[in-house]
């Protein structure tokens, strides 16, 4: 026996916000999937049978470490760029949530909640964009 669904401010109830918050992240996931999966195939495609040498180690090239050259590989067909691209989008996707989040709550005018959605997201951008170590 549920209760009635609880509409916010701005018209949207909150079993609403679930659905789409739910849509966005199962797309999310399902975009990130196909780029990993089509990337991985073309990768593998292009590599053949051949033996990988592990004895040394070698970093990632500078080309999948930065946001704009592996958008740009990525759709000129480089397959470890799209799937680079994969791995972001299914690392953005949670923080899209997160932003979704802050507006539903900014439309429900609710400070307190705008408040953390703000201070997280800005955590997770900083984290999301800062240079690794």
């Amino acid at each position: 026996m549920g209760s009635l669904p609880h509409t916010t401010r701005s018209g949207m109830t909150e079993h609403r916000a679930e659905q789409l918050i739910g849509r966005l992240l199962q797309l999310g996931v399902l975009l990130a999937t196909v780029l990993v999966l089509v990337g991985g195939g073309k990768l593998e495609k292009e590599r053949g049978s051949s033996t990988p040498d592990y004895s040394v180690f070698r970093g990632t090239e500078a080309s999948i470490r930065n946001l704009g050259s592996i958008v740009r590989d990525a759709s000129a067909g480089r397959a470890r760029s799209i799937v680079q691209l994969g791995l972001i989008v299914l690392i953005a996707t949670p923080i899209a949530r997160v932003a979704f989040m802050l507006f539903v709550f900014a439309f429900q005018r609710d400070r307190l909640y705008v408040a953390l959605s703000a201070l997280v997201l800005l955590l997770l951008l900083y984290a999301f964009f800062s240079p690794a170590a």
